[in-house]
């Protein structure tokens, strides 16, 4: 059956994720594809924005991926329920989810801000590169451009919605129950996080921020090919809504000026913010398409010792990187019959 428009299924379209998704798509190439928003039985038929029209949020089961060209998994419990289906049906699958053991042996790939995929005719599936993994890769890429880097330390400041809207909400059932002086709900991180820092949550909490850290390091090797160092990371949970924050320490192969620092890392990717302005922040990164930064040397160290203050949009990163992956799978899918 022949054809001229690509079909784009956003799996999971109500969460978070799926809602930033559906607006990058908009944005993008694909734009001129024919979008389909599918979610579970609850959140059908709920009326949602895409680009400048409105559509509905159609019911998700087998028989709608069918003639689907791509599918973006926002979701993993429907990743892990439509998943392997999908493939199966010739769909090309890309695993935005973050948190999903279905695709252990896609790549990994963030080809909006890492170049083109290395991908054939043969690839079905990729799986998005973590926004920090993504977001270091391309930074220590750039200072190990100008000057090597020996050494790198990461502490990373995990936003309540990386664990999407259930996350989100019992971070604020949370802060509202302590204000109130009653007990907190703890489905979702088996902790308090309200008001709170923690290395890490409980033994049943829905994600485990060990296992959050050991995706960022893998994603970070397999983006980075061996061309810059992997940073020592630890995951920290803030009660913070939305939004990454890297609190980033590099050490350089030599004495390295300031001035000569920030141009290695003037891209279209990263703002950088002078000591004039307020520094960068969760709340001033939100809805920006680059990562804030500033650069400073580090107290009481030599000039090849710096402290990188990072702040990025954590949903819009992802659904940016998830888009970006759908275009570079669809390329694989000339026009002019289904596949």
């Amino acid at each position: 059956m022949s054809k001229n428009q690509y079909r784009i299924a956003v799996v999971g379209a109500a969460s978070l994720l799926g809602k930033e998704v559906a607006d990058e798509i908009a944005d993008s190439p694909l734009a001129s594809a024919t979008t389909l928003l599918l979610d579970n039985d609850v959140e059908s038929g709920t009326l949602e924005a895409l680009g400048d029209e409105a559509t509905f949020i159609q019911t998700l089961d087998t028989g709608s991926l069918e003639n689907v060209d791509g599918a973006i998994f926002t979701d993993a419990d429907t990743l892990r329920e439509h998943g392997r289906t999908a493939r199966q049906m010739g769909v090309a699958v890309v695993d935005a989810t973050g948190h999903s053991d279905v695709l252990p042996d896609a790549p990994v790939l963030a080809p909006q801000m890492l170049g083109a995929a290395r991908l054939n005719l043969e690839s079905t599936a990729v799986r998005v590169a973590h926004p920090v993994a993504a977001t270091l890769a391309l930074l220590l890429r750039q200072v190990a451009a100008a000057v090597p880097v020996r050494s790198a330390v990461a502490t990373v400041l995990q936003p309540a919605s990386e664990m999407g809207r259930k996350g989100v909400d019992e971070l604020q059932q949370q802060s509202v129950s302590l204000l109130s002086f009653q007990s907190t709900p703890k489905e979702q991180f088996d902790a308090q996080v309200a008001f709170n820092l923690l290395p890490a949550l409980g033994e049943s909490a829905a994600v485990s921020l060990r296992a959050v850290g050991e995706r960022i390091g893998a994603d970070l090797k397999a983006l980075a090919g061996g061309e810059v160092v992997v940073p020592l990371l630890q995951v920290i949970q803030t009660p913070v809504f939305h939004g990454y924050a890297v609190s980033l320490f590099v050490e350089l192969e030599s004495p390295t000026q300031p001035d000569m620092l920030a141009a290695a890392l003037q891209s279209e990717h990263f703002d950088r913010v002078g000591e004039e302005s307020d520094p960068p922040s969760n709340l001033s990164s939100a809805g920006q398409p680059q990562a804030l930064l500033r650069i400073e040397p580090a107290t009481g160290a030599p000039a090849a010792r710096y402290a990188i203050w990072l702040t990025f949009d954590n949903l819009k990163v992802r659904a940016r990187t998830a888009v970006a992956c759908a275009l570079e799978l669809t390329r694989l899918r000339p026009l002019g019959s289904v596949q």
